[in-house]
């Protein structure tokens, strides 16, 4: 921090004393906007969050809706176990374990809801933990990129240098359906399986999926819960790559149903007929399965493409997103209980200083944002040490 910055803040404590309105104690800073509602980010399977690129989304997000308190989903105490519960654990035990770290959070805990971005597996296990624990986590807005939400057909082809990659699917091209192996291999648990002669779930991914034939309500004995979960959602939105090249088939990500028929007898070397269902035409959909016709029918529910490959995306595309789907709650949105949800409030949770020192930070934020740009770190510094930007909890 410069010394600007702390001279300034000194300053600011001294002189900005709190006044009495209507017979309450007021303070100059407490005149409060609404504040962004906090944003939850898991991550895609191989990555960590810690990555550089997992930070630049949330400072992203910090920017377009500042104050946004942002929160990397994490199941490991570092960077390399965090990647490699990418690839190892099992998927209940993990839901539930960031169910508890939000529920136990300071500020995700208190907000009237958070929204949440997944990228890749990290989407589908977003849609898992709405629908498993939507009465301890309230969700707004999920937005999900290049998420297998019906699943994967293939597993993808590693990096030749990426042993725990290669280790992980190596293990896959065993026994796909044992207990061991939907235990303990993330990808294994949203593999899915259709029979090659009626385009029906196989009996061994409905018996045993651990994760995938759970979430999407396949089995007989429907989960009302989930359906209900999930269509409490304002808004639900799925972004599929143009060249999608790591989710197989690529319409997963749009709910869709990918049939491969096998080639007519005598036809060695040809590939059958492939049938595309759209999510409209599922019997999932026209059943409600998971509540995503009722999302439909009030407007929640939206399908977007973007340019490139798996998880190739641009800024711009990010911008648009953070603007259109979070930020602070809206004004048809609020509830009672939820226009507390201010500036104010959050510095309350936020800083381990006091709402008062909190308060003037934050505006010394402002001013000095808006100052000369030898000053800009300043900003950086101060919502760094406050927690207004990134989770240090």
């Amino acid at each position: 921090m410069t010394q600007f910055s702390i001279a300034h803040l000194l300053i600011t404590l001294i002189f900005a004393h709190p006044t009495l309105s209507n017979g309450q104690l007021q303070h100059p800073l407490l005149s409060s906007p609404r504040a962004p509602l906090p944003l939850v980010l898991w991550h895609g399977l191989g990555d960590n969050f810690a990555a550089d690129g997992v930070n630049d989304v949330l400072d992203l997000a910090s920017t377009i809706h500042p104050g946004t308190v942002t929160y990397a989903i994490r199941l490991g105490d570092d960077a390399s176990s965090d990647r490699s519960s990418s690839f190892f654990g099992n998927t209940t035990r993990q839901i539930d374990a960031v169910c508890d770290a939000i529920t136990s959070h300071p500020v995700l805990s208190k907000a009237p809801a958070i929204d949440a971005l997944g990228f890749s597996q990290g989407g589908l296990l977003l849609r898992g933990m709405i629908q498993r624990c939507g009465d301890r986590v309230k969700v707004r807005s999920l937005v999900t990129f290049g998420s297998p939400h019906s699943g994967i057909s293939t597993f993808k082809n590693c990096e030749p240098t990426d042993l725990l990659c290669q280790f992980a699917f190596g293990l896959l091209q065993g026994n796909t359906w044992s207990r061991f192996i939907q235990g303990r291999l993330v990808p294994a648990q949203y593999y899915r399986t259709l029979n090659e002669t009626t385009g029906e779930p196989t009996e061994e991914y409905l018996d045993y999926s651990n994760l995938l034939a759970d979430v999407n309500n396949e089995r007989d004995g429907k989960n009302e819960t989930y359906k209900d979960h999930l269509s409490r959602l304002d808004k639900f939105v799925m972004y599929r790559f143009e060249e999608e090249d790591a989710i197989i088939p690529p319409e997963s990500t749009w709910f869709a149903d990918v049939w491969q028929k096998p080639a007519p007898d005598g036809d060695e070397g040809m590939e059958g007929e492939r049938i595309v269902t759209p999510l409209k035409e599922r019997k999932m959909y026209e059943e409600d399965w998971l509540g995503l016709r009722k999302l439909d029918e009030k407007d929640a529910l939206e399908f977007r493409t973007i340019p490139g490959k798996h998880m190739q995306i641009g800024k711009e595309v990010l911008r648009n997103a953070f603007k259109n789907y979070f930020g602070p709650l809206r004004e048809s949105e609020l509830r009672d209980e939820e226009r507390v949800w201010t500036v104010q409030r959050l510095s309350e949770l936020s800083c381990p200083l006091g709402i008062r020192v909190c308060l003037v930070a934050v505006q010394l934020s402002a001013e000095i944002k808006d100052s000369a740009g030898s000053h800009s770190d300043s900003l950086e510094d101060i919502h760094r040490w406050w927690g207004f930007r990134r989770d240090d909890y």
